[in-house]
Parts: C-alpha cells; sequence; structure tokens
C-alpha cells in the first residue's frame, strides 16, 4: 500500500473533498458505486462499507451475507468534473466477506491472483488497451437516441469530424486523473471513436479501463451526448472492439510466442468472457473483426499479432467485456504456453469462433481449464443458458 490512512485523511483535506465515492464492479464490469462522507472513512478502513450482494449480479444469491468494500489507497483520485470546492475522489475496492476473507467473484481479486501466480513462475505481463466507443444524440429530454453524432469515416478530421471537442475532453480529464492517453482518432462507423492509453501492471490498466469507460460516459453526457461500448450499436457498420496488447517476459526475456500460443490454444473455451453478449456475435467476422483461431505478424483482422517489439495483441474482444476477467483469464492461458514451451507453428489455425453465444457458453461450461482457475459462481453466472 502507496498511501496510509493517515496519507489518505490529509489529502482529503488539503484538496477540499466532502464525497468519496467507493467503486467495484459486479462479474459483468459494470461499475457500482456507493458515496461516503470523509466522517465515515475511519470506520471504512477499520470495518469496510457493506453492500447488499444479494443485489449484484453474480455475487451472492438472495438472503446470503452482506460484503464489505475497504479502500485500495493507491487508487484515489479526484473527479475533474466535479466542483473545485467540496471535491469528489473516488476509490477502487477491495472486497471482503464477514468473516474478513477476499471475496472470491471480486474481478479485482481474480487478476491479482492471476499476477501472483505468473509472477511465481518468474512472469510479468504488461498490458495496453484501445477502446472503441459510438456517440449518438440525445431527444430534449437528454434520451438517447439512435442517431450519431456525425457521418464521418475513417480518420476523417473536422467538421466532418464531430467528436474531436468530445476526444479532446475526455483525454484532458484522463491525463488530470494519472491515466496517460497516446492515440485518440474517429474510426470507421458514423459518430465512432477509439482512444488508447499508455501500457501499465495488469491490475492499473484494468482499473484504467473502468476509468475510461466511465470518463467517456461522462464527457458525452457534458456535451448533450451518449456514449455506447456496446459491441453492435449499429446493425451494418463497425462494432465496438476492446483491442489488448500486451508485453509478457520470463525473467526480464520475451516470452511472447509462447504466451502466444498458449492464448490461442484456449481461446475457444474462453471467449464468452471476451464476448459475453449476443450482439458480440454479430460484430465478429465483420469490419476486420476476426472469426477464426489464426496469428498474423502484420495486419489488425487476425484473433492475434505477434509484433517485432515483443508485444502481442488480441482483436476479439469487445466492449461488452469485464477487463479484469479477460486480462487475468489472457495471463493464465499465456502462463500455460509458456510452461508447456508452445510455439505459435503447434496451433492449427483457421479453426471458427463461436457463432453465437449460447456456443460460446457451451464451450466454457465444458472447460477443464475454466473450473480450475474461476470460482463456480462466476462460470455459472457467463455460462448459464
Amino acid at each position: 500500500m502507496r498511501y496510509s490512512e493517515a496519507d489518505i485523511r490529509e489529502y482529503i483535506a488539503d484538496n477540499d473533498v466532502k464525497f468519496i465515492k467507493f467503486s467495484f464492479c459486479d462479474v459483468f464490469g459494470n461499475q457500482k458505486i456507493i458515496s461516503v462522507l470523509p466522517s465515515v472513512l475511519p470506520r471504512a478502513f477499520a470495518q469496510g462499507i457493506a453492500v447488499d450482494a444479494s443485489r449484484i449480479e453474480g455475487f451472492y444469491k438472495p438472503g446470503d451475507s452482506e460484503l464489505f468494500l475497504f479502500p485500495d489507497t493507491d487508487t484515489i483520485s479526484l473527479l475533474p468534473w466535479r466542483p473545485s470546492h467540496g471535491r469528489v475522489a473516488r476509490f477502487y475496492c477491495h472486497i471482503k466477506d464477514q468473516e474478513g476473507n477476499e471475496f472470491a467473484q471480486d474481478g479485482r481479486k481474480i487478476l491479482r491472483d492471476a499476477v501472483k501466480y505468473a509472477k511465481a513462475r518468474g512472469i510479468r505481463v504488461n498490458f495496453g488497451a484501445e477502446n472503441d466507443f459510438y456517440l449518438f444524440r440525445t431527444d430534449d429530454q437528454g434520451e438517447p437516441t439512435d442517431i450519431p453524432f456525425d457521418n464521418a469515416g475513417f480518420m476523417d478530421e473536422a467538421p466532418e469530424d464531430r467528436g474531436e471537442d468530445v476526444r479532446r475532453d475526455i483525454c484532458l480529464t484522463l491525463e488530470a486523473m494519472g491515466i496517460e492517453p497516446q492515440y485518440s482518432q474517429h474510426i470507421s462507423g458514423p459518430g465512432q471513436n477509439r482512444i488508447d492509453f499508455a501500457p501499465a501492471p495488469a491490475l492499473q490498466c484494468a482499473d484504467n479501463v473502468i476509468t475510461f469507460r466511465s470518463v467517456v460516459k461522462m464527457m458525452a453526457v457534458r456535451n448533450g451526448l451518449w456514449a455506447a461500448f456496446s459491441p453492435k450499436p449499429i446493425p451494418d457498420q463497425a462494432g465496438n472492439g476492446f483491442r489488448i496488447a500486451m508485453r509478457p517476459t520470463k525473467e526480464g526475456q520475451s516470452c511472447a510466442d509462447a504466451f502466444l500460443a498458449g492464448i490461442l490454444s484456449r481461446f475457444q473455451e474462453m471467449e464468452v468472457f471476451f464476448n459475453p453478449r449476443e450482439e458480440s456475435y454479430e460484430r465478429l467476422g465483420t469490419f476486420g473483426a476476426p472469426d477464426s483461431v489464426g496469428w498474423a505478424d502484420t495486419g489488425r483482422m487476425s484473433l492475434m499479432r505477434r509484433k517485432p517489439d515483443g508485444r502481442i495483441e488480441l482483436s476479439a474482444a469487445d466492449g461488452a467485456s469485464n477487463p479484469y476477467l479477460a486480462f487475468a483469464l489472457l495471463i493464465y492461458a499465456g502462463v500455460d504456453g509458456v510452461e508447456r514451451g508452445m510455439s505459435p507453428d503447434q496451433i492449427p489455425v483457421g479453426q471458427p469462433l463461436a457463432r453465437s453465444l449460447s456456443e460460446a457458453k457451451a464451450a466454457c461450461q465444458e472447460s477443464a481449464f475454466l473450473k480450475g482457475i474461476l470460482p463456480r459462481e462466476i462460470l455459472r453466472a457467463y455460462a448459464r443458458s
């Protein structure tokens, strides 16, 4: 822990913080929030903030016990769009049960465990992410419509690209929150945009993805718009991808080939976690999104791409995926490939990805690999009919 409770109290006082958002995600990566006042912080550090777990999708069934949120002090950040007096800060949280044990279905815990698993085998992985989203107009009541904000195309500039100022607001807000954007652009669909940010360790990058989605939605609303990360917001246009970059090393040396091979060998059984909605399968196989197992050194249409600097990229994930679970599964699969000394050339290519959500769920249900690394409740949430 980088910051102590005393450090946080000082930070809260120095920045005139009056409300603190405790943030966590359900098993599908949907962010949940409870706001507390600074006077409650001592109790939050000592006992946690209780939440009704039975109301959170994929956590507990009705009638089960409460869960408790404890602030991860490394993640404190001011929300720049809130007032400068009486400011609002945010923590991501550790989740514990009534006995004080870490909650098994917490995606952040699952990812922390995956990082520890890899580290114990001498393997480290940095992650980066490219996130696509659409901007839609809203009606007079502020409700979203199905009318895109513009009709621009790939890498068009203003005035055709009307999202330029919104992306600027997003990038400046991310910078103020300690996240480093690298590129922003209009992409293929009308009103479709992409922003990526600097690579980071796995947990930090996953937190950044959740922050990014929140910032995009907030900046869209402030501009009278609505942002959509769903896999296929417009049926006959490009879907929203969530491209994941990784740089795996073992004892300081690249292990990208074996890591890539491990992911390729397991992806079909893991696919439902990267494409968790019915509309996810309307995106695959269209506008450059992959529809089969494969890899390449060039181009962006293969399931995976290998780059000469030791990076590898996965292109199948979409904007509905939970980054904590996605990154954890990639680590476990990649480490499996390294430990087995696999090579990309060993992996049969051309095998089709799932054509429907039910097909992906069936592959998940049959996977001994997934049963060995994920809690039963998460498998049930993703694979149930």
